[in-house]
């Protein structure tokens, strides 16, 4: 089993802003069983102190997280949104990022998740692979799309 599935991906997410996409992501986790009731509070207030949204080429993504106590087992959510919604840029405290693909990522290892991390943005300056995601429009395909890329984290 990877990090995705379809039941964790909104291709066609509505949102007004970026609280509403965290939620809606997290909630999919939480229903799921990967993440504890605490996690979508813990995201938003994490989201507030260290922004999580990468200026990459062409659509731009953001990849919001929790500190680890907050999950059960490993899982990303994705949401490909019909409209970009506005997160702060990561790294920045004033600078904002118009986001089209929002991937929430439950892991329960802080190491595997730096490595997640740095996987994750290296991954995300293939344009064509964005394209492919936003393209696609299927869950299931999306989750595939996203799971042939990542590379395999073991956690325990």
């Amino acid at each position: 089993m990877g990090w995705t599935e379809p039941g964790l991906v909104l291709p066609c997410l509505k949102a007004s802003d970026a609280s509403q996409v965290i939620r809606a992501l997290g909630t999919l986790l939480h229903r799921g069983g990967y993440v504890r009731d605490t996690f979508v509070q813990a995201v938003l207030k994490r989201e507030k102190v260290f922004p999580t949204g990468l200026p990459t080429a062409e659509i731009q993504v953001a990849i919001p997280h929790a500190d680890v106590e907050h999950v059960l087992r490993p899982g990303i959510a994705i949401g490909v949104l019909e409209e970009p919604v506005e997160f702060g840029e990561m790294g920045s405290e004033d600078r904002k990022v118009q986001v089209k693909i929002v991937f929430v990522l439950a892991v329960r290892q802080s190491d595997t998740l730096v490595s997640l991390l740095k996987n994750l943005v290296g991954m995300f300056q293939d344009v064509d692979l964005l394209h492919r995601i936003v393209a696609a429009g299927d869950a299931a395909q999306i989750a595939a799309i996203f799971g042939d890329r990542l590379p395999w984290f073991e956690e325990a």
